[in-house]
């Protein structure tokens, strides 16, 4: 083992909040330092000029190197038996260079404290704890136990379980000790069986059983008979589901049959590269791909990790529908418990004595704290480097004493989600033959994410701290984006008459192996014989279980014939992605897994017994009796309640969960959060365009009003559909039919009133609302287990989730420059400001974020009130449309959380403009003495008439405010009268020049803010996220922008004409001039960047540097070349600093961009990634000697 200093870990504003943290704990440290420092194993000594590449490759530090820093010593490095996405790139990064010797490189931080004090071992223990993720770091004590991360170990054996002669307690003792979450049926329906086949499962056999038929999985309380307070229902939850597509199947190709739901589409040009891959245009048939995942139980145990991979794996789900298809845009979301941020006690976290509120959580968990600040990290992080835009999402914090018990989030909801591409060819799959390839494509196998699938089935708490550590997984989106690759480059091959070699495809998920490789056998109606040594893996001490059943991240299973393996091996190593031929496919239905070195098959099972159908649960359960206060304001003034409602994280500015991710890439993205040229993120709606040359596109949005379930399941349910009806109106779509939602579902199963207040809402949503809409739900997914448990000084505590229904709506749009937006326009004239009330003046405010500051909940929800209230949703959404083709609505917005008063500062913001709303009409109350005279008395801001204010100015009716321009108020009114709404729209206001939030009443102003004012309150939250989690000054520097009333916001001003094409004369000479767009592992603005460079006028061809590595491209036929952006290698070792050193060490590249770079007819442009990557090259381009070199960025964060 070799080992180098790598130079200081960390910048002086991350030591310094480290310093905070350690003060916080009054640990006697004065002084800190921290190193970077790289271990390599080597599989032999290295020579003199491989071990200088080396050093040269890790920025070797050898002055750092030599100075020895007093203190306790901390070497924080991976857990021994697992292998970091760091280490992954790194290692390719060394081979790429010719460095064949090194078999893996690993990184880690040593960290030196200097004390006061000797440390007592609790307080070593403490700092121990601080310095690192138990859950996937170790801490050593010496340089010298590095050595540990490398050492190999024999197989662990494979074991079986005594059923023959133990019976069904042998099976329980099992289920317990494995973590199995297995039913009394399901050990009795296994112990029948075993016994049957005269012999004794292996733990392989059981690991398998309990992922295939876990909850998550197989999702049996949706599927389960029904009996509520005693009477039987003749539908089970998912039937009601699929009750919505019978009822409008229309315009959905793809319903609950694949990893992801497809919906009908268009014919368009796809651009991509075809024969000789030159780029160009392809007609094709194009349909849109609708997912959406959650993954709850991992966040909640490892925040970064959590969310990336259940980004990724939703991104999977996506590529693996059909025969193969493309990712495009996500959403992501969080529901937590409240945040507490230190220094920022918000007046909804604190108790009745005046402090803040702690509850408390198991030690096993994350605080809400830590998952806001590393969790959408971990998923944005994902989404950048595998090259996907995150368009749309939404954040909730929720934790309240209602009705005697904890209602919050401590288990976490963690939603990922997103729309792709498919063409029509490869919708679905083909059955495969006897005899068929059956083939893992991507990573190798890791002893992480055991057993994900039944530990995320059980409530948290009831599983043992060792099993959760087993159910923490790892991303590498950089492995993900190459396996992409091999999938797009298969489907492809139909442009030039060419046969996708892919014929039957799953993602890797919950289970691994052993739940994929079942399915997809099982779907084609075969057996299969698989030779577990084959599968890659990593780790040698793995057991036949843990090879067969990790849940190891990017990983797909898929079908090949045996002819086709010499084409989809050559794509393999074109793309740098590791595959395996594992197994091939027969005729009969039984599972046989193989193992050389065991004469007993880890596997011999039938499918019917693995994937059959164990014993049908049947939930008998009652309703809850639900007994809530009403709402009480006394005390309450109007503006200490719209500055408490700006501060909720529901309502707040979201900016530190957005600008972490790129939303450009793909080059396809045509409307994110970020809105007007101020930037504000309040877009109701994500479009993104079907192609480069197209207006049609996809339009995708959220709605989730998990509060009301506390009150009212069904309301909260047809609360949500309607929400994310009001957001997706914002695009231009031919009529609400062509909406498709998918559902996700949690809840606390088990608890007293939850299954039944389920049940309530499935049937409102499956049996009445939706198709009254004439909309059905093609996909969704469900999380049965939404109690976090645990024992705290003896006594037994308990936060349950509220009934958590989160809908996302999808579906084509006709045009995608006609997305509407809250931004108010100034630049338009006279224009006014109408409220749609689809609530018509009842203004419930139960479970509304002005109740939640006030730490209340209210017994009285808003809702689609029956049918008549289904009719006017859609009648809205057809009304909204006919404005909008007719351009009659400046801007849009609908109302959601905070109400009236929110949204209309959401528009205000996002225009940089003062407001004066009338509240008059609104306010009016015919059971009351209204005001008609001049004078606005101080008593009349109290008592009714403020309630009266409050519940119009908050409440959370669905509706929405458009902005028209004032002399086509007359025609707009027709349109909504010809609605059934004119008796529910109201002209409520107008721009104002003081730059003033003005809400009058009587010709009074109730509330006189300045903008500015309100907006940073709006902002504060992410302002103290982004200064915990960033650079503090760059996030100080940020929130401060707002105080800047000048600032013109985004600005186009061209100085030359657009219509010139400065390339005609060039490209009217004759052949298109040769464009190499020139690709890494890991780079993924490529499809964009050809597309540029093919309207320019050029030929655009797709070379990946492994083809100039190879020898297979030259880059001597192009007159120019483009270095794409992305994340080349992840940006491990520096960004751009590993392809450019997999150039200038590599002879072969290095003497062919040398040579390029002498000749004078070329030239080369990098962007992104390329440019840092061409950086680094100066030393072999002429003139380039003085070039500087990138640097981080201060905030030390992903900036969009």
């Amino acid at each position: 083992m070799l080992q180098f200093c790598g130079g200081r870990a960390l910048s002086p504003f991350r030591l310094e909040k480290l310093r905070k943290q350690i003060n916080t704990l009054n640990l006697p440290v004065s002084a800190l330092n921290t190193e970077y420092w790289h271990f390599c194993s080597l599989t032999r000594n290295l020579q003199d000029a491989e071990l200088n590449a080396l050093r040269k490759l890790l920025n070797h530090d050898q002055t750092q190197e030599n100075v020895r820093h007093p203190g306790e010593f901390f070497l924080v490095l991976p857990r021994p038996g697992t292998i970091s996405p760091w280490s992954t790139k790194a290692t390719d990064i060394a081979r790429h260079c010719g460095l064949a010797a090194v078999e893996r490189i690993e990184r880690g931080i040593a960290y030196y404290t200097q004390t006061d004090q000797v440390l007592a071992a609790q307080d070593k223990a403490r700092l121990k704890a601080l310095l690192h993720d138990r859950m996937t770091e170790t801490v050593f004590y010496s340089f010298d136990d590095a050595a540990k991360l490398f050492q190999h170990f024999a197989p662990n054996p494979l074991n079986t379980v005594d059923v023959l002669g133990g019976g069904i307690d042998a099976l329980r003792q099992a289920n317990q000790s494995m973590g199995l979450a297995l039913s009394v049926d399901e050990i009795e329906y296994l112990a029948h069986n075993f016994q049957q086949m005269a012999r004794n499962p292996t733990d392989v056999e059981l690991m398998m059983f309990a992922q295939a038929n876990s909850e998550h999985c197989r999702h049996k309380i949706f599927n389960a008979d029904w009996v509520i307070d005693g009477k039987p229902q003749d539908k089970s939850l998912f039937a009601m589901i699929r009750n919505t597509h019978q009822t409008h199947p229309q315009g959905t190709l793809v319903a609950y049959a694949d990893n992801a739901s497809v919906i009908e589409g268009a014919e368009i040009n796809r651009f991509y590269p075809g024969d000789g891959q030159v780029y160009g245009y392809a007609q094709e048939k194009t349909h849109v791909l609708m997912k959406v995942e959650t993954h709850n139980h991992p966040t909640a145990i490892s925040p970064f990790p959590g969310a990336a991979t259940g980004v990724g794996g939703e991104i999977r789900d996506e590529g693996a529908t059909g025969r193969g298809a493309k990712p495009k845009a996500g959403l992501c979301g969080f529901s937590v418990s409240n945040l507490n941020i230190p220094d920022f006690t918000q007046p909804w976290e604190i108790d009745q004595s005046g402090h803040q509120s702690s509850y408390g959580k198991p030690g096993r968990i994350a605080s809400a704290l830590q998952i806001m600040l590393e969790g959408p990290i971990g998923g944005a992080a994902f989404n950048n480097e595998f090259g996907r835009p995150n368009l749309a999402g939404y954040f909730r914090t929720f934790e309240e004493r209602v009705g005697g018990e904890m209602r919050g989030y401590h288990k976490p909801v963690m939603l990922a989600g997103g729309v792709g591409q498919i063409s029509d060819c490869h919708v679905r799959k083909e059955k495969f033959p006897p005899g068929a390839l059956l083939i893992q494509l991507g990573g190798p196998g890791m002893l992480i994410g055991l057993g994900g699938g039944a530990a995320s089935s059980m409530d948290t708490g009831a599983n043992t701290e060792a099993l959760d550590f087993d159910s923490v997984q790892r991303g590498n989106p950089e492995m993900q984006r190459r396996a992409q690759e091999v999938i797009d480059r298969c489907w492809q091959l139909q442009r030039n008459g060419g046969e996708n070699p892919i014929l039957f495809i799953h993602d890797v998920g919950a289970g691994g192996l052993s739940n994929a490789f079942p399915e997809l056998v099982h779907d084609s109606g075969r057996g299969g014989r698989f030779n577990l040594r084959a599968v890659p893996s990593e780790e040698t001490s793995m057991s036949p279980m843990q090879i067969w059943s990790n849940e190891a991240q990017e990983r797909y299973v898929l079908a090949i014939k045996p002819e086709s393996l010499a084409l989809f091996e050559s794509i393999c190593e074109r793309e740098r992605c590791p595959f395996a031929v594992v197994g091939e496919a027969t005729g009969d239905e039984q599972l046989v897994v193989a193992d050389p070195q065991s004469p007993t098959p880890p596997v011999d099972m039938p499918l019917p017994v693995l994937l059959g159908k164990p014993p049908k649960m049947t939930r008998d359960v009652a309703h809850g009796e639900r007994i809530l206060p009403a709402l009480d304001w006394s005390g309450v003034t109007l503006t200490e309640a719209a500055y408490r409602v700006l501060c909720l994280p529901a309502v707040a500015d979201k900016s530190f969960l957005i600008t972490i991710g790129d939303r450009s890439v793909g080059g396809l993205s045509a409307r994110d959060q970020m809105v007007g040229p101020w930037q504000i993120p309040v877009a109701d709606v994500a479009v993104t365009s079907m192609g480069y040359q197209t207006v049609l596109g996809e339009a995708f949005a959220i709605g989730e009003r998990t509060p009301l379930a506390l009150i009212d399941p069904k309301a909260a349910a047809r609360m949500a559909v309607g929400e994310s009806i009001t957001n997706i109106a914002a695009a231009a779509i031919d009529g609400i039919a062509h909406i498709k939602l998918s559902a996700n579902w949690m809840a606390a199963a088990g608890h007293p009133g939850e299954d039944a207040g389920l049940y309530d809402a499935v049937h409102t949503v499956g049996m009445e609302l939706c198709p009254q809409l004439g909309i059905s739900i093609p996909v969704g997914k469900d999380s049965m287990s939404m109690k976090t448990a645990w024992d705290e000084a003896g006594v037994r505590k308990e936060v349950t989730a509220p009934l958590s229904l989160i809908i996302s709506s999808f579906a084509t749009v006709t045009d995608v420059r006609k997305t509407l937006t809250p931004q108010l326009r100034t630049d338009r004239g006279d224009s006014e400001l109408i409220l749609i009330d689809l609530g018509r003046g009842q203004n419930r405010l139960g479970g509304s974020a002005l109740a939640q500051v006030y730490k209340q909940v209210g017994n009285h929800a808003p809702d689609i009130d029956g049918e008549a209230g289904a009719q006017q949703l859609r009648h809205f959404f057809n009304a909204i449309q006919q404005l909008n083709v007719t351009d009659k609505l400046l801007a849009y917005h609908d109302r959601s959380d905070g109400g009236l008063f929110v949204m209309l500062c959401e528009m205000a913001f996002a225009g940089h403009t003062g407001i004066t709303v009338n509240l008059d009409q609104l306010c009016f109350d015919p059971q009351y003495s209204d005001l008609d005279g001049s004078e606005l008395r101080p008593e009349q801001l109290g008592g009714r008439f403020l309630e009266r204010m409050l519940a119009v100015l908050f409440n959370e009716e669905l509706g929405a405010v458009i902005q028209i321009a004032a002399a086509q108020r007359q025609e707009v009114m027709q349109v909504l009268a010809d609605a059934g709404l004119r008796d529910a729209s109201f002209v409520i206001g107008q721009l104002n020049r003081s730059d003033e939030i003005r809400l009058m009443r009587n010709n009074k102003a109730a509330l006189a803010e300045k903008r500015v004012d309100m907006q940073r309150a709006w902002s504060e939250t992410t302002y103290q996220m982004q200064k915990l989690r960033d650079n503090p000054v760059c996030a100080q520097q940020e929130f401060d922008r707002i105080l800047d009333t000048t600032d013109p916001g985004l600005q186009v001003a061209l100085r030359y004409d657009a219509s010139d094409d400065i390339a005609a004369p060039f490209i009217q000479a004759g052949v298109r001039p040769r464009m190499a767009i020139l690709r890494e592992q890991g780079v993924n603005g490529h499809m964009e960047m050809a597309a540029a460079f093919d309207r320019a006028g050029f030929a655009a061809m797709d070379v990946h540097m492994s083809d100039i590595i190879a020898g297979r491209v030259s880059l001597r036929d192009f007159k120019g070349f483009v270095a794409c952006g992305g994340f080349s290698y992840g940006d491990v070792l520096g960004a751009g600093e590993g392809w450019a050193k997999s150039i200038l060490f590599n002879p072969r590249a290095r003497d062919e961009f040398e040579a390029f770079f002498q000749r004078g007819d070329t030239f080369a442009l990098g962007v992104c990634n390329g440019c840092q990557m061409m950086s680094n090259l100066h030393e072999i381009i002429p003139g380039a000697a003085a070039w500087p070199l990138f640097k981080r960025n201060l905030s030390e964060q992903f900036e969009a």
